[in-house]
């Protein structure tokens, strides 16, 4: 059993709206950036919430240059129908990422598949948030995305050249099995949200997750200079597919992006995104064994996965779906006191009204 405060969904969505406001953002881009924010944490991803977004942005973004609050995305021409190609200009991620899902959705209820492909962006959090809400609405969907920095070493390496890079998977099982199968990862062993979640509560990182200034492998947070990928030269290759899809996309060297003023003149420092989209009837060759139905054979693939003394093994996605039962179960969003100590925070520095000693507690 763990502590935590409670703070009403709508609470969240004020303050932190409120705070992206506070920085130039529109109401738009504000509730987009709440919601994600909100979302995550509803389903106990602590590394990547409010103050994940609200932290990354004061480092690397609207203080930084790296983001552009109000920018508009232009959609450029493109011979491939389902296929587009927008120029984020900057533009709060979490608002791109948000409208080009649902973009990728509209082209693959016309297509039964779709892609989008984005430049000049600025990191859009989590990404597990973005294609879990597509196959809650019935589509296979998948985004990746190069981070903000690179901080991950090659595998076999000593200087961080990769960013952590995640990738996320999300599958429409929710008839089959009650909620969707969602495959979510940095490719680094932890994500440096991780880092900074355990800074704040005092604990030790897991080893084989970072090294130090010398390059030295520790598990002390505030020592983390670098990350290392999670399963060796795997993660690496997962790493490194985002990097080169992004240099097919526009996206530049890793070393340089987010690291305004460094280079030549000419370079680009932003991240790059991709979307696809799928209509699972587009994926159905129409021969499933015994005559089941697609929705029947998924789940029976996924019993048999889980049967023979295999029963409690966990699905992915099953650990975000039990948390925001939790959730819903006290009523809002919830927060260790180290975390609401950090929103009362922004929320002084936004002018925004916050009673933390008005907070329920809760035993999760």
């Amino acid at each position: 059993m763990s502590d935590f405060l409670v703070i009403p969904r709508s609470a969240h969505d004020s303050l932190v709206s409120k705070a992206y406001q506070s920085r130039g953002f529109s109401a738009d881009e504000a509730a987009e950036g709440a919601k994600l924010a909100a979302e995550a944490a509803r389903h106990g991803i602590r590394t990547h919430h409010a103050l994940k977004a609200l932290h990354l942005d004061h480092l690397f973004g609207s203080a930084a240059g790296g983001c552009t609050p109000g920018a508009e995305i232009e959609v450029l021409p493109s011979r491939f129908p389902a296929s587009e190609r927008w120029n984020a200009n900057k533009k709060l991620g979490q608002s791109v990422a948000y409208r080009a899902i649902n973009r990728a959705i509209e082209l693959a209820d016309q297509f039964g598949i779709a892609q989008i492909a984005v430049d000049n962006a600025f990191h859009y959090l989590w990404g597990g948030g973005y294609v879990m809400e597509a196959a809650e609405r019935g589509y296979y969907a998948y985004t990746n995305c190069t981070s903000a920095l690179a901080e991950v070493v090659p595998f076999g390496g000593k200087c961080p050249t990769l960013g952590t890079n995640p990738h996320s998977w999300a599958f429409p099982t929710t008839e089959a099995i009650g909620f969707p199968i969602c495959i979510d990862w940095a490719t680094s062993t932890v994500a440096m949200g991780r880092v900074q979640q355990l800074l704040r509560e005092g604990k030790p990182l897991p080893p084989g997750a970072a090294v130090d200034e010398n390059g030295q492998e520790t598990t002390d947070p505030a020592k983390v200079k670098a990350l290392l990928p999670f399963g060796a030269h795997k993660g690496y290759g997962l790493s490194l597919i985002d990097e080169i899809l992004a240099a097919y996309t526009g996206g530049s060297l890793p070393t340089l992006r987010s690291r305004w003023g460094a280079g030549p003149a000419d370079e680009k420092h932003t991240p790059c995104f991709f979307f696809q989209c799928i209509r699972p009837e587009a994926l159905d060759c129409g021969d499933f064994a015994q005559g089941r139905s697609q929705t029947q054979n998924v789940r029976a693939v996924i019993e048999d996965i889980l049967g023979h003394g295999n029963e409690g093994c966990m699905l992915p996605g099953e650990p975000e779906a039990r948390f925001a039962r939790k959730s819903e179960q006290h009523g809002g969003l919830l927060f260790t006191q180290a975390e609401i100590d950090a929103f009362a925070q922004i929320a002084r520095e936004a002018g925004h009204p916050f009673d933390a000693g008005r907070l329920r507690q809760a035993e999760v």
